[in-house]
């Protein structure tokens, strides 16, 4: 459970609470189902990461777009509803060499514009192995989300499918990959965030990602 899921539970909780004792239990309803929406949507369920050579989803939720980016690499957008886990989980295992946080608009997030318009936060991580292109991750503000928070900063370390962030409400991830990624997934299809695997090597050496 994230934190800030515990704070907004118990902060309905108590005013449903309150209100149902001075006027009537009826008041107190719907800040009662408030709370249980929050502790709902604030889960943080433990994820199995695989292991290898393949970079995993950032998000739970459904792909919406791959587009291909300057160089022979691609772009995997995942939208999430608000029913989704949305803590972000780190695609690949390195060091983080970028944070940029960009204010914006706030389309829906399953729009193509969103990518570039919308509030965001990118990170960029180095992967362990020298020569390789960075792996970039957009947190993406929706029409509903208001916050993105990120928990890393340059030159920190992160480990494949590790905690890095998360997006309040509906939103959407970008991960953009270099050419020496295939990916494995198609536009349609719903990722976990952390377990889900979005690509492999091409040509893996000796070693892990």
């Amino acid at each position: 459970m994230v934190k800030d899921g515990i704070y907004y539970g118990v902060g309905l909780g108590a005013a449903g609470l309150l209100l149902s004792v001075v006027f009537h239990p009826a008041w107190g309803a719907p800040f009662f189902l408030l709370a249980a929406f929050c502790l709902y949507f604030f889960r943080d369920p433990e994820r199995a990461i695989p292991a290898g050579d393949v970079v995993v989803s950032p998000a739970d939720g459904k792909v919406v777009h791959m587009r291909p980016t300057p160089g022979g690499g691609v772009r995997i957008s995942i939208f999430l509803n608000i029913f989704n886990v949305h803590v972000n989980r780190s695609p690949i295992g390195g060091r983080v060499t970028g944070v940029e946080y960009k204010t914006g608009s706030y389309l829906m997030a399953h729009k193509e514009l969103a990518s570039d318009e919308n509030e965001q936060n990118t990170l960029t991580i180095d992967p362990d192995r020298p020569g390789m292109q960075p792996v970039i991750v957009k947190q993406i503000a929706g029409l509903v989300a208001r916050r993105i928070v990120c928990y890393k900063k340059i030159g920190d370390r992160v480990e494949k499918g590790e905690r890095f962030g998360l997006i309040k409400f509906g939103s959407r991830a970008d991960v953009f990959l270099g050419p020496e990624w295939q990916p494995t997934i198609q536009v349609g299809e719903k990722v976990a965030g952390g377990s889900s695997i979005l690509a492999k090597l091409r040509n893996p050496p000796a070693g892990g990602v």
